[in-house]
């Protein structure tokens, strides 16, 4: 892939910074300061600019975290974190026109970020999640179309008894130069995967019935074998 390893580089910005949001987020935190946490540390990583409007973290949190809107339509809210919550954390740096792009949910109950939750929603939502990437993997080829993909993850979506909150119906884009260039993975696109310098997987899943949505996104490209690898 070209410019491989600056391409890395501002991805590996938005991965530690989400890291470093385990420690960050308690009861008091909000969508505002945790939004702004997270831009002060892609600064100080080297990646001060975002690609996705003036919004370099999108942040939602309880019942927003079923909320699907433009960044260009996004305001922080004051809400608090409590001791029980979902946040989700959308983040979208940008150096020298080469741009990052991840998501991460977090589950926090008794007031800290954990990995194991005990609540059976949200262990089954990141589960769900993490089934989706790892079918992915083994489903998409370079000749795959974006339609295709479309497709296979929603089948996927429905079938773990889930449904996808994406105001725009799709899944996934492909990380271009500017946003009018992005090819989004969606149910009439015949273009090739192959034919992209990478693209993103990132469904926005809520299980049906339930009160929270889960984020978790990637940048992929394929390898000199044809095997999709995350960034």
């Amino acid at each position: 892939m070209k410019h491989f390893r600056e391409y890395q580089a501002v991805q590996q910005a938005a991965k530690q910074t989400l890291s470093e949001l385990t420690d960050f987020i308690s009861p008091s935190a909000t969508e505002a300061s945790i939004a702004a946490f997270a831009q002060t540390r892609l600064a100080d990583l080297g990646c001060p600019e975002t690609w996705y409007y003036a919004c370099p973290a999108f942040v939602l949190l309880g019942s927003r975290s079923c909320l699907s809107i433009s960044g260009s339509d996004y305001v922080p809210a004051t809400e608090s974190v409590g001791e029980t919550n979902l946040i989700t954390v959308d983040l979208s740096p940008c150096k020298n026109s080469l741009w990052g792009d991840c998501a991460r949910s977090f589950v926090v109950e008794q007031g800290k970020v954990v990995s194991n939750p005990v609540n059976a929603e949200f262990r089954r939502g990141l589960e769900v999640q993490q089934r989706l990437h790892s079918r992915f993997l083994s489903f998409v080829t370079p000749d795959t179309t974006f339609g295709e993909l479309f497709r296979f993850v929603n089948d996927l979506i429905t079938a773990e008894g889930f449904e996808c909150l994406d105001f725009l119906s799709n899944v996934g884009h492909s990380i271009a130069s500017d946003l009018k260039g992005r090819l989004f993975i969606e149910a009439d696109s015949q273009s090739r995967l192959g034919s992209v310098p990478c693209f993103t997987l990132e469904p926005h899943i809520r299980e049906k019935g339930g009160s929270w949505g889960f984020k978790h996104e990637n940048i992929y490209y394929f390898d000199e074998r044809g095997q999709a690898v995350e960034l």
